[in-house]
């Protein structure tokens, strides 16, 4: 089947356009190449700040670091106000660009200095020039004595995040707090269209709830690891069955961190993809050549654009 027939039939079948331009997922951000194990993206609705978590190898600390735009350039990135300390991962700007959710380790308070179980934060600032408060845990229902992360916020206000709470259909799941105009009711899992008994994670819910975007590890239509899949709420207000966005965006590794720019339309997620060629190296410099490029199993983020 020719690309432009494939093109046609995954329309559709799944409700999305992939772009006939670009071939394949490109690094996201030109400044970020020099970081070899960073994750996570989330940018400002103005296209002036990003923020994203950078790791140690070993993935035990992480901290959310921060780039902005200065006449049509890239700053350098710097670490965020709130990090620095324990492991914070996961940020998401709110479409107003005054709230930042996030999840951590952090202890509640200031008594202890030992890490706990990943609950939900967030930071505040009155203005897009004013700095962030200090982390703010988000609280009961949406976290628990279980872990909670990758927090996404609506624009009415509901949270969606992954838990292994006892809510879960087995082991991580999707689950949603919704707002009721005055605090957060009792979480809520997606159902088996989006969950089932493995692992679900990672979830981008466009700012209308017209879509989501998540993690599945080892589903039978998976490419290998976890992969990208995506489900649309129907007119009944419930969603569809997941279907996998397909090999034009994942790979046999790891994808995950999903985050959709409306604006751009543009996907942005994180990936340990590796392209591994299949011959004998004849020297050194060849095979550093090999392991050096940007698709070398580290986690990197990756962008592609695709009509939703």
């Amino acid at each position: 089947m020719n690309n432009f027939f494939k093109i046609i039939v995954i329309t559709l079948i799944s409700g999305f356009t992939f772009s006939q331009e670009q071939e394949k997922p490109m690094p996201a951000i030109d400044i970020l190449k020099k970081y070899q194990n960073v994750r996570d993206f989330t940018i400002s609705k103005n296209q002036d700040e990003i923020y994203f978590t950078i790791q140690n190898p070993s993935e035990e600390r992480a901290v959310i670091a921060v780039i902005k735009k200065k006449k049509k350039r890239w700053s350098e990135p710097e670490m965020t106000s709130f990090s620095g300390n324990f492991r914070n991962i996961e940020p998401f700007l709110t479409q107003d660009g005054l709230r930042l959710y996030f999840a951590s380790n952090r202890p509640i308070n200031d008594t202890t200095t030992n890490a706990k179980d990943y609950d939900i934060w967030y930071v505040e600032r009155k203005d897009l020039k004013s700095k962030w408060s200090k982390p703010i845990n988000i609280g009961a229902p949406v976290n628990s004595s279980n872990n909670e992360f990758y927090p996404c916020v609506t624009l009415n206000g509901n949270l969606y995040f992954t838990s292994d709470a006892i809510k879960t259909l087995g082991k991580d799941d999707i689950l949603v707090c919704k707002w009721d105009g005055k605090q957060y009711i009792e979480p809520k899992n997606l159902g088996m269209n989006i969950n089932s008994t493995g692992y679900e994670f990672n979830a981008f819910v466009s700012p209308n709830e017209e879509f989501i975007i998540y993690t599945c590890y080892g589903r039978p239509d998976g490419l290998g690891s976890g992969d990208l899949y995506i489900s649309y709420k129907n007119n009944k207000g419930n969603w569809d069955t997941a279907k996998n966005l397909g090999a034009e965006i994942n790979s046999k590794q790891m994808d995950y961190c999903p985050f959709y720019d409306t604006t751009t339309q543009t996907l942005y997620f994180t990936s340990k993809r590796m392209i591994v060629i299949d011959k004998i190296f004849t020297n050194l410099k060849e095979f550093e050549t090999e392991i050096s490029s940007y698709e070398n199993g580290f986690s990197r983020i990756y962008k592609y654009q695709i009509k939703l």
